[in-house]
C-alpha cells in the first residue's frame, strides 16, 4: 500500500525538487491541490489531515499554521522551514548526526528538516566535540558559499533574468551575524557558543561548501590532522550519504568545488591543514537542494515510512 504524501508549498524551489524526486515512485501517492486552492485554508487542512506524511515547504509562519490545521494523531510532518528546528517535540532530521538519531526520526510524528548550511557544519563539528578533540567552549567559525537557488524564487529570478542579471561572482551576506541558521548550529554542534557564521552566494545555481577553520594550536591538547580525520572517519564509516575523503596534502583538489555533488544526496568531508602550524580547515561539500534540502526531506520521509532510506536518492562515490 502506498503512503499518501502532501507537499504543502510544492511550487517553491524545495517543494518542486521533492515532487520531482517522488513522481516516479510506486510506493507513494502524491496528494495535490489545484492551483486555485493552494492557499485555501480549508482545502489545505483537508489534505494535511488525509496525508500519511505532510512535507511543509513554506515560510515559517505558514508552516506553523499548517501544523495547527492537523487535528488527527496519525499525520506525520516533515517541516522544511526554520520554524521547528529547535522546538521541543520535534526530531532533528539529520540522520547521520549522532548514533540513535535515525531512531529518533523514525519514532517521531514531527521532524524538522535541517537547514542547508548547518548540516555541513554540524557534520564536521559534532563528532569532534563528542570525542573531546574540540572543547565545548571552542570559538568556531564557518565560512560558506551556496548557489543562488538557496535564496528561493526571487533570488533565482534576479540571477536568471535576461536583462541585467546579477553579475557579482561572490557575494557575502549575513554580516550582522544574526542569520536564521545560527540557533540551529548552536543547538546541534555540541558547542556552548554560536559560531561566527559568514555565508555567501555564488553566481551559479546550486551546490555548496562549508569551510570550518581551526586554530588547533590554541587548544591545551592540540589534536593533529590525523586525529581529526580518524574521528570523522570512524563516525561516518558505515554511512551511505556522508563520507570522509582520504587524508592527503594538497593545495587544491578538483573534488572540492561547490557543484561537485549536485543531483545527489551526498555530503563529503575533507580534512586539510598543517600540523607544523597547528592549523586545520575542514570542508563539507554537498548540494544545497539535495542533502541541504529536498534530498534530506526524502531521506527523512523514507526513514519515517520504515523503508530503505536511500530509496529514490543518489549517493556519490568519493
Amino acid at each position: 500500500m502506498s503512503a499518501k504524501i502532501f507537499i504543502d508549498g510544492e511550487v517553491g524551489t524545495t517543494g518542486l525538487q521533492i515532487r520531482n524526486r517522488l513522481e516516479g515512485r510506486q510506493d507513494v501517492r502524491l496528494l495535490r491541490l489545484p492551483d486555485n486552492l493552494r492557499k485555501d485554508t480549508e482545502a489545505r487542512a483537508q489534505m494535511l489531515n488525509e496525508a500519511d506524511i505532510a512535507i511543509l515547504c513554506l515560510p515559517d509562519a505558514a508552516a506553523i499554521e499548517s501544523v495547527s490545521l492537523i487535528d488527527n494523531k496519525d499525520t506525520c510532518v516533515i517541516d522544511a522551514s526554520t520554524a521547528h528546528r529547535t522546538a521541543d517535540g520535534w526530531a532533528y532530521g539529520f540522520a547521520e548526526m549522532t548514533p540513535g538519531q535515525r531512531e529518533a526520526i523514525a519514532s517521531s510524528k514531527r521532524v524538522a528538516n535541517p537547514g542547508c548550511y548547518p548540516q555541513g557544519y554540524i557534520a564536521i563539528m559534532r563528532p569532534l566535540v563528542d570525542a573531546g578533540l574540540i572543547p565545548q567552549d571552542f570559538a568556531a567559525t564557518v565560512n560558506a558559499v551556496s548557489g543562488y537557488s538557496g535564496g528561493g524564487k526571487s533570488m533565482i529570478a534576479d540571477y536568471e533574468r535576461e536583462e541585467a542579471p546579477v553579475s557579482v561572482p561572490y557575494w557575502p551576506y549575513g554580516l550582522t551575524l544574526q542569520h536564521k541558521h545560527v540557533p540551529e548550529m548552536l543547538a546541534y554542534a555540541g558547542l556552548s557558543h554560536p559560531p561566527v557564521f559568514q555565508p555567501a552566494v555564488g553566481r551559479y545555481a546550486q551546490g555548496m561548501i562549508d569551510a570550518v577553520p581551526l586554530n588547533l594550536w590554541a587548544l591545551e591538547q592540540a589534536p593533529k590532522l590525523g586525529e581529526l580525520h580518524d574521528c570523522l572517519s570512524q563516525r561516518y564509516k558505515n554511512e551511505i550519504f556522508v563520507k570522509v575523503a582520504p587524508l592527503q596534502a594538497a593545495g587544491r583538489l578538483e573534488a572540492i568545488t561547490p557543484e561537485r555533488l549536485n543531483g545527489t544526496n551526498s555530503l563529503h568531508i575533507h580534512v586539510h591543514g598543517n600540523d607544523e602550524t597547528g592549523q586545520a580547515v575542514i570542508l563539507a561539500v554537498y548540494d544545497n537542494l539535495g542533502k541541504g534540502a529536498s534530498g534530506a526531506a526524502i531521506q527523512n520521509m523514507n526513514i519515517m515510512m520504515g523503508i530503505d532510506e536511500t530509496t529514490g536518492l543518489v549517493a556519490a562515490d568519493l
